[in-house]
Formats: structure tokens, C-alpha cells, sequence
């Protein structure tokens, strides 16, 4: 399950398995995937079949998970009203559609969570963050510093800085929140020179 933001921000809530949060955090990283797509769109996000069709819409995408063994995915938009929360992304090893009771599971799964998080927040008060909410969003500012100091240092746009930020992240294998909090910590900094 992920977190999302209408600016663009997006954190991992949480994940099944340490498998499964290396392919969400590829979407992060690439910035194409079912989980953005079906955040955007506002609706489910049903791909059955990698190998069909799912190559030119996530170029980068489709191709690293299909090597990890995903051949299907499914992401679920996490919204109540118009209010957007992020996205439920299943993963599946094996070709083929969600049955109608997997679709109904699935579902009821997505509108769990966005209970569970409504209810964390409404617990925690107006002025307070929800607990594991606050944490799962903490990594918002610093990949904000992050951006802010990758553009300072190579004198381009904020959007390209972001850009770069990702980039790297693919290249070296590392979680997009990993690699800006090494930025915010001054470990990696970004040259001019630097492809």
C-alpha cells in the first residue's frame, strides 16, 4: 500500500514482503506504473498480462518486474469521495484476470485501508498526524530538501532536479527515500560533470 499525494509525493506505506516493496518502490523511482496510473485515473488499474500490451504503456516499468516473476498486476485506488489517499497494488507470479471473488476481496481490502487511515487520523486529532501515517509521509520534506539541493548544485529546474534524483535511484538499485536522505546528509551530492 502506498501513499499518495496530489503534488506528486508519493511513500510506501507498507508492504507484504521485502520483494514486494523493491517492485512498489520501482514505480517511485521510474515514475510509470499501475500504482501512479491508477492514482491519476481514479479508478482500478486490472493488467492480467504483462506481456500484453503493458510494454508501451510503462516502457521501464514492465520489463524490471517482469524479471523479478511478476506477470500480473492489479492497484486499486485508496479514495473516498474526492479525496485521493494513495493506491492498494497486488502482484501476482502467475497470467490471468482477477476472479470475481478476488475482485470483490480486493475491493473490500482498498476500502479497509482507507477506513484504517481515516480512523488512525481522526483518532490522533485536528492538530496531530495519525501514527504510521506521520511516518509513512515523513520522507515528504526531505525528497523536497533533496530536489531543492540537487538543483542548486547542477543550476537546472526543480522538475529535472527530481528527475535526476530518480535516475540515480534506478542506476544504483536504492529506494528514492534512501537516496535523498544521503543528499539531505550531504553522503551524495550531485556535480555538474556527472552524467
Amino acid at each position: 500500500m502506498s501513499l499518495m499525494a496530489e503534488d506528486g509525493v508519493r511513500r510506501m506505506a507498507t508492504a507484504s514482503d521485502p520483494a514486494t516493496e523493491r517492485l512498489e518502490e520501482v514505480q517511485f523511482v521510474l515514475g510509470e506504473g499501475p500504482c501512479i496510473d491508477a492514482f491519476q485515473a481514479r479508478r482500478p488499474v486490472l493488467i492480467p498480462d504483462l506481456t500484453d500490451g503493458a510494454m508501451h504503456r510503462w516502457p521501464v516499468y514492465t520489463p524490471t518486474v517482469h524479471d523479478s516473476g511478476v506477470r500480473a498486476v492489479f492497484a486499486f485506488p485508496l479514495q473516498i469521495g474526492a479525496s485521493r489517499l494513495g493506491v492498494l497494488d497486488l502482484f501476482r507470479t502467475r497470467p490471468g484476470p482477477l476472479t470475481g471473488e478476488e475482485l470483490a476481496q480486493a475491493l473490500v481490502f482498498a476500502d479497509v485501508a482507507v477506513d484504517t487511515l481515516l480512523d488512525g487520523q481522526e483518532r490522533a486529532g485536528p492538530d496531530a498526524t495519525a501514527d504510521g501515517l506521520a511516518e509513512a509521509m515523513d520522507g515528504r520534506a526531505e525528497l523536497f530538501q533533496a530536489q531543492g539541493m540537487v538543483m542548486i548544485q547542477l543550476g537546472i529546474p526543480l522538475a529535472e532536479a527530481m528527475a535526476r534524483l530518480r535516475a540515480y535511484a534506478f542506476a544504483e538499485g536504492r529506494p528514492l527515500a534512501a537516496v535523498a536522505r544521503d543528499v539531505v546528509a550531504r553522503r551524495l551530492r550531485f556535480d555538474k560533470d556527472q552524467p
